[in-house]
């Protein structure tokens, strides 16, 4: 779930003042190792680069620090859960899985009231839902994408077919759909994953007026596998047996993202991260919010991070200066595999004008819903019977039977 933020300009107020709080504590100590931090981040690759500058940026703001840039990469949840085992985490870390770590954080609430050098509300409230925990606040928002379906204009050209606009159905997708098939060319319009992640399909559902979990977390049979839940699914799997769709990016195959390169699929749902790759390839792409069922609103998800401090830090003040550091302006602007938090970097950049971000913002204000791994804090052991369903379904079993048995299945472990 991983995140990306661009943008330019000078330094807030909040990574001044917070250099110059640190400036005292590295002359107090000489800049010794008691005033190193460990910073852990899952990024790997140029991503990991800007961690590595934005730590070097905070290092030079605060003479006598150094920030420890730890990369856990696809093995970061194993790493950090044996590092807070042992009690020996890293200071700051990446998190996304609040509900699996929130015990092992330090609560950031009394850290904010006491600093006045921080906006709260520059940032996009909605963010704070995804790194809180029984009211009260774990992590400061780094970075987010919606999800927003890309098309390809130049195959919208060809078939005079013109672009999607916000508002539009399911049965508007349906009826473009047939107009960009040909499966004897292998074009298909839309291209899906073979075993999606369920927590990227939970704005379908919650759009169909469906959901995994009741709100209050406690139970999943006639959520599950309601009605509404297993409509929703069935659209998707609808367009897999008409062969308007098709299965993308499973073992030894093709991602979603080069098939739309190859202009193979016409429309692909994803989030943020492969539009620069798709720029890079001369795609002709547009972006628009994803279709509604008829006569009901469409409902966003979002993908975010946060940092966050580990509760047996030893030195949680100089850790709250980091993060407040990693979500100020200036670093958010340093930032390029996600999209801004700020409210004031947006505006900044002109980004909601952007014809091809404007939409992720869109999504952003429809994402109202909580993500069931927030509802219960054994939504890992609850979603393995959801997410065979699921795989299953794609493969053009019936999808009722699939969610009713998971369902079953999924209330012996609800607590």
């Amino acid at each position: 779930m991983i995140c990306m933020l661009f943008l330019s300009g000078c330094s807030s107020n909040s990574s001044s003042n917070g250099g110059s709080a640190s400036k005292e504590k590295g002359k107090a100590s000489g800049g010794k190792a008691e005033n190193t931090l460990r910073f852990a981040t899952w990024d790997s690759g140029e991503a990991l680069k800007i961690q590595e500058d934005i730590a070097k940026k905070f290092e030079e703001q605060n003479p006598g620090v150094k920030v420890q840039v730890e990369a856990y990469g696809d093995g970061f949840d194993q790493k950090l859960a044996a590092s807070f085992g042992a009690k020996n985490p890293p200071d700051v870390m990446y998190m996304w899985n609040f509900p699996a770590y929130y015990q092992s954080l330090e609560p950031l609430d009394s850290f904010v009231m006491k600093d006045s050098d921080i906006n709260m509300d520059d940032f996009y409230q909605g963010l704070f839902n995804y790194s809180s925990v029984d009211g009260e606040l774990y992590g400061m928002p780094a970075g987010f994408t919606t999800m927003v379906m890309y098309y390809n204009k130049k195959l919208f050209d060809e078939a005079n077919i013109p672009y999607p606009q916000d508002g539009w159905t399911w049965e508007d997708f349906k009826d473009i759909a047939a107009k960009l098939s040909d499966p004897s060319k292998k074009q298909y319009a839309l291209g899906l994953e073979p075993e999606p992640d369920t927590y990227d399909i939970q704005g379908l559902v919650w759009s169909n007026g469906g959901s995994f979990i009741s709100e209050d977390g406690s139970k999943v049979e006639g959520y599950m596998n309601s009605p509404e839940t297993i409509e929703a699914l069935q659209t998707l799997q609808g367009m897999l047996d008409n062969k308007t769709a098709v299965l993308v990016g499973g073992k030894n195959q093709q991602s979603g993202s080069d098939i739309f390169k190859a202009g193979k699929i016409a429309m692909y749902e994803s989030g943020i991260w492969p539009l620069e790759g798709f720029k890079e390839a001369k795609v002709d792409v547009g972006t628009v919010t994803v279709p509604a069922f008829a006569g009901k609103d469409v409902k966003g998800l979002v993908a975010s991070s946060a940092v966050s401090i580990a509760k047996d830090s030893k030195n949680k003040e100089l850790a709250w200066e980091f993060v407040k550091f990693y979500s100020s302006a200036e670093a958010i602007k340093m930032r390029t595999s996600d999209l801004p938090v700020r409210i004031s970097v947006v505006k900044e950049m002109k980004m909601e004008e952007d014809e091809l971000i404007k939409p992720f913002y869109t999504m952003l204000e429809r994402s109202t819903n909580t993500p069931a791994f927030l509802l219960n804090s054994n939504w890992n052991e609850i979603n393995r019977s959801l997410s065979e369903a699921v795989n299953a379904s794609r493969l053009g079993q019936d999808t009722k039977q699939l969610l009713n048995d998971a369902a079953k299945e999924a209330e012996k472990h609800l607590k």
